[in-house]
């Protein structure tokens, strides 16, 4: 009786995955079907098309009437910045607020957890004001300031990750004559290597996707990111070609696709680093 409910349980089990996998998997599956698809509809009678074309690909950086390429150049190069001045910062901060104690410590960690709470729009109209009044309006610079500064509100996995560190590895180094700067570069970084990781992903993925922000803060066409470039595609023009926004959104996928493909060890270091002590 016991095999036969651990046999029911398994296979239960594997139908659940399954079904959650096809929930997955289909409107990726369709998207990229769909950017293969010759016309612009966007209902199809078969999921698998007549015939296949590369047609809406090539129009995408050769239409005139988008700028796809710089648009694509754009958003990789804010998403890459981002990512490494948002984990240079997070992971300096963290570090302070985790292996030193302070004056003003604990209500520093108490503001930033408070300030997490609410949603990154609501402080848009305060950004904006403040972006206007330094003249930085219209540029990539203003993006990546508030991207790399507002993930910082985030990095409590980061500190969870070095309270677990034991501090006899900075007291020993310490006694070998290494000063702050030299145990965590030598020491700290590298055991950090998995959440640096993670944390390095996803602030790449977030500022590569983004939209709000950068349709507040980018109003020339040449410094648009994917994110605005797309959404205007489909919403300026009174018949949208919406296999041509799925050729887009294939190629957008691409990057953040191949990162997790081969970090995605780290990752799953990354994610469960932070939660555990020892």
């Amino acid at each position: 009786m016991r095999k036969r409910k651990g046999v029911l349980r398994l296979t239960i089990s594997y139908i659940i995955l399954i079904i959650i996998a096809i929930c997955a998997l289909y409107p990726a599956l369709w998207v990229v079907l769909s950017s293969l698809r010759p016309g612009a509809s966007l209902y199809s009678e078969h999921l698998w098309p007549d015939r296949f074309t590369l047609s809406h690909y090539k129009e995408l950086f050769h239409n005139k009437q988008f700028q796809y390429g710089t648009w694509y150049l754009n958003a990789l190069k804010i998403a890459t910045l981002t990512m490494i001045f948002s984990t240079i910062l997070m992971t300096l901060s963290m570090y302070a607020l985790s292996r030193f104690r302070f004056k003003g410590r604990q209500t520093t960690l108490t503001v930033m957890l408070v300030l997490g709470m609410f949603p990154s729009f609501m402080s848009l109209i305060a950004i904006y004001i403040f972006l206007l009044q330094l003249n930085l309006l219209d540029t990539h610079a203003a993006i990546i300031l508030v991207y790399s500064a507002g993930s910082v509100l985030g990095g409590f996995l980061v500190k969870g990750f070095y309270d677990t560190v034991p501090r006899s590895l900075d007291e020993a180094a310490r006694i070998d004559g290494a000063n702050h700067m030299q145990i965590f570069v030598r020491i700290m970084l590298p055991l950090s290597r998995p959440v640096l990781t993670y944390i390095a992903l996803t602030s790449f993925a977030g500022a590569w996707v983004d939209f709000i922000f950068a349709r507040l803060v980018l109003r020339t066409k040449e410094k648009w990111t994917l994110a605005v470039g797309m959404w205007d595609m489909v919403n300026s023009f009174q018949n949208s070609n919406f296999t041509l926004f799925a050729a887009g959104a294939v190629l957008i996928a691409i990057p953040i696709t191949i990162l997790f493909i081969f970090l995605q060890n780290f990752l799953v270091q990354g994610l469960t680093s932070g939660a555990s002590k020892g």
